[in-house]
């Protein structure tokens, strides 16, 4: 499975650099939530981070770090597919000392095609057995869960779905939003393909076509657009509803619902941690995976982007439900039938981003 190279060589010019070294003076408010001490002294050592977390939520934990460790830290940006692409183009000559993933698929994809290390036991065990690979090659670190947002004012709530294939009923043509062409929908829609197979995700998607679904850029668009009443309904990440609520507050008309919690609708979709084979300093990656998994770090993403966090013994923040969701950890690339392309070759032929 490959992306053209000329696509890559565009998405991967700019390399961040995090601000090793530099006094607690300099972080931002939200590092200094992370880590409230002394900044450590240089130690001269170094670490190359692909992220496929955005900057804005991930980079308060680099800069955490850097100033608690006293290493430097460099940070490549773009999405979790088109870095594992990268990792395994680049192969032995890889830069990554650690590979940060937004979604199952991608760790599976480098899992699949032998290219991330062990990690060790006391790193593993810092996140529940359910939340790291079993063979030990990523962890996770946070949760998005997949909910249905619906409007308060214009759906009732007996009315609201169980699954998701309940929405390609006649009663909800016209009504439901697909954030078709995004990260997490194709993420989502990856491991649906996995779970359900191609025929049954694909007959999916071309019935909510069919529907009249509605296309939206984004899950933020969706719970904007959800929230002035523009859209009944719409599938998107957990989280962004809840960032709305916190800005707007009584206003913002719009609610989370959970579908069953076998349902693919309900999918947890974990944040992952992995080394990759070739990096020239596992025990210092080891490092910064454990502080991803402390107290202050997972109690950040949980209480400033209402994530779930992963780690032992850390409870998610109290507006977030408790859940029983349908959790999954990587996908079985070695079964499901061209990767990625294969995914946004079935989105792109269903027309949904013509809605």
């Amino acid at each position: 499975m490959r992306l053209h190279l000329l696509t890559l060589a565009l998405v991967f010019g700019l390399v961040g650099t995090a601000c090793g070294g530099s006094g607690s003076d300099d972080l931002s408010e939200a590092a200094l939530e992370i880590y409230a001490g002394e900044c450590a002294e240089s130690t001269g050592d170094s670490l190359t981070v692909y992220s496929g977390r955005t900057e804005n939520l991930i980079e308060p934990v680099i800069d955490a770090f850097e100033c608690k460790s006293g290493v430097d830290v460099a940070v490549r940006w773009a999405t979790s597919t088109q870095l594992a692409l990268l990792i395994d183009e680049e192969g032995d000559r890889t830069a990554a000392d650690v590979y940060l993933s937004r979604s199952p698929g991608p760790v599976g994809f480098l899992k699949a095609n032998d290219r991330l290390a062990q990690l060790d036991q006391a790193t593993l065990d810092l996140a529940e057995e359910r939340y790291r690979d079993p063979d030990g090659e990523w962890v996770g670190f946070s949760g998005r869960k997949r909910v249905l947002v619906y409007n308060i004012d214009t759906v009732g709530e007996a009315d609201l779905p169980n699954s998701v294939f309940e929405l390609t009923d006649p009663g909800w043509k016209g009504k439901v939003a697909i954030p078709a062409t995004n990260g997490s929908f194709i993420d989502w829609f990856t491991v649906f393909r996995d779970l359900h197979g191609n025929d049954v995700a694909t007959q999916w998607l071309n019935d909510m076509v069919d529907n009249d679904a509605h296309f939206y850029a984004n899950n933020r668009a969706i719970v904007e657009a959800v929230g002035r009443g523009e859209i009944e309904v719409g599938l998107v990440n957990h989280y962004y509803n809840y960032q709305e609520e916190a800005a707007i507050g009584d206003d913002h008309r719009a609610r989370n619902h959970d579908l069953a919690d076998d349902d693919i609708g309900s999918l947890l979709l974990i944040t992952a941690a992995a080394i990759p084979a070739a990096s020239d300093d596992v025990e210092l990656a080891h490092t910064l995976i454990n502080f991803l998994l402390t107290e202050p770090v997972q109690t950040y993403f949980t209480d400033e982007t209402f994530e779930y966090p992963l780690a032992s013994g850390v409870e998610p923040t109290a507006v977030l439900p408790t859940f029983d969701a349908l959790e999954i950890g990587s996908v079985d690339f070695d079964a499901l039938g061209g990767g990625f392309e294969e995914t946004a070759r079935i989105i792109e032929a269903s027309g949904i981003q013509n809605q």
